[in-house]
C-alpha cells in the first residue's frame, strides 16, 4: 500500500492529495528516511510527519484497503505522537508582527526550534 494512501485511509489527512503534498514537501518520513508518496508501507513500519501543530509518529499495525470510519481506522495504527498543546502552551509561542516581512533562514530555524519542530 502506498504511504499517501495509508495516511488518507487512516484519516490523518482529509484528502489523499494533501497526504501526497506532504510527502512531496519532505515532511513525511518512513522508518527514518524521507518518503515519496509512492513508497510502500508494510506492517511494523514507523511513519513520522510534521503536522501544523505538532510532530506526529505512528506505527503501522494494519493495512486497510479503503477509507473507513474513524473508530475502525484507529485500529490500523499505534499513535506515539505528543499530546496536543494546552492553551497556556499555545499562548507562549512567539508571534511575528504583521508586516515585518518574511523571516530569514536563521529566524525560521529559531522559530521552529521554539515551536518544538525538529528535523
Amino acid at each position: 500500500m502506498r504511504i499517501d494512501q495509508w495516511l488518507w485511509v487512516t484519516r490523518f489527512f482529509k484528502s489523499r492529495s494533501q497526504a501526497t503534498a506532504a510527502c512531496r514537501a519532505g515532511r513525511v518520513r518512513l522508518n527514518g528516511s524521507l518518503a515519496k508518496a509512492s513508497a510502500q508501507v508494510s506492517v511494523g513500519d514507523k511513519i513520522t510527519w510534521r503536522d501544523a501543530v505538532r510532530n506526529r509518529e505512528a506505527e503501522v499495525v494494519l493495512l486497510i484497503p479503503r477509507r473507513v470510519n474513524p473508530t475502525e481506522a484507529a485500529k490500523a495504527y499505534v499513535d506515539f505522537s505528543d499530546p496536543l498543546p494546552t492553551k497556556e502552551e499555545k499562548g507562549s509561542l512567539p508571534i511575528r508582527d504583521r508586516g515585518s516581512g518574511r523571516p530569514e533562514k536563521k529566524q525560521r530555524r529559531d522559530l521552529d526550534q521554539l515551536r518544538g519542530f525538529q528535523k
